[in-house]
C-alpha cells in the first residue's frame, strides 16, 4: 500500500493538469499564428502531441478565413523549426556513436540526404497545411455548426486524418514515380 507521501505528489499532478493543459490552449489560441511555434516545437519533441498544429489550423483558418495562407505558412515553419531542433539535439548526442560504428564516406552521404531531406519535409508540411488551412477557410464554419448541432466532435478527428492520409498518398506516389524514373509532367516537378 502506498504511503500518504508517495501519493500526495500524483494527486496534485492530477488535478492541475487539466488546469494547465486548458491553460496551455488558451495561451496557444490566443496567440494566433505565432502560436504555431511553440507548438512546433513542442510537437517534435520528446513530448508530441499528434494531431495538434492539424487542429490549430483548422480552428483559427476557420476563424478568420483571410488568413488561411499565413496560418499554413506559420505552421510549416513552427513545425520545421521544431523538427530542426529535434534534429540538432539527436545529432550533437549521437555524432561521435555513429562516427564510430560508420566509416566517414558514409557520415558524409547521410549528412547530404539530411539536406534533401529538410527540403522534402518543407515542402510535404507547406502543401499539407495549404491545404488543411484552405479547406477549413473554405468549409471550417459550415462543419463546426454540423459538428456542434450533432454533437460528434470525433467527425473533426475523422476529417483532419483522411485529410493527411490523402495528402500523404499523393506525396508517396509523386515521390516513388520520381524515384523509379518516370517522367513527371515540366509543371509537377520539384525542381
Amino acid at each position: 500500500m502506498e504511503t500518504v507521501e508517495n501519493m500526495l505528489p500524483h494527486q496534485i499532478f492530477a488535478i492541475a493538469a487539466p488546469t494547465l493543459a486548458r491553460s496551455f490552449r488558451r495561451w496557444i489560441l490566443n496567440l494566433g499564428a505565432l502560436g504555431f511555434i511553440p507548438l512546433g516545437l513542442l510537437d517534435s519533441s520528446v513530448i508530441p502531441v499528434p494531431g495538434s498544429m492539424d487542429v490549430l489550423i483548422i480552428i483559427l483558418s476557420a476563424r478568420n478565413e483571410k488568413l488561411w495562407l499565413l496560418y499554413a505558412v506559420m505552421a510549416t515553419i513552427g513545425s520545421v523549426i521544431g523538427a530542426y531542433v529535434t534534429y540538432r539535439v539527436a545529432r550533437k548526442g549521437g555524432k561521435e556513436t555513429l562516427e564510430r560504428k560508420f566509416p566517414a564516406g558514409t557520415m558524409e552521404k547521410v549528412q547530404r540526404s539530411a539536406k534533401s531531406f529538410v527540403f522534402a519535409l518543407t515542402l510535404g508540411r507547406i502543401v499539407r497545411y495549404s491545404l488543411l488551412a484552405f479547406l477549413a477557410a473554405r468549409y471550417g464554419r459550415q462543419m463546426l455548426r454540423f459538428i456542434s448541432r450533432n454533437e460528434h466532435p470525433s467527425l473533426v478527428v475523422v476529417i483532419v486524418v483522411l485529410v493527411a492520409a490523402a495528402i500523404a498518398a499523393l506525396i508517396y506516389i509523386l515521390a516513388t514515380k520520381r524515384r523509379d524514373g518516370h517522367k513527371l509532367p515540366a509543371g509537377n516537378r520539384f525542381n
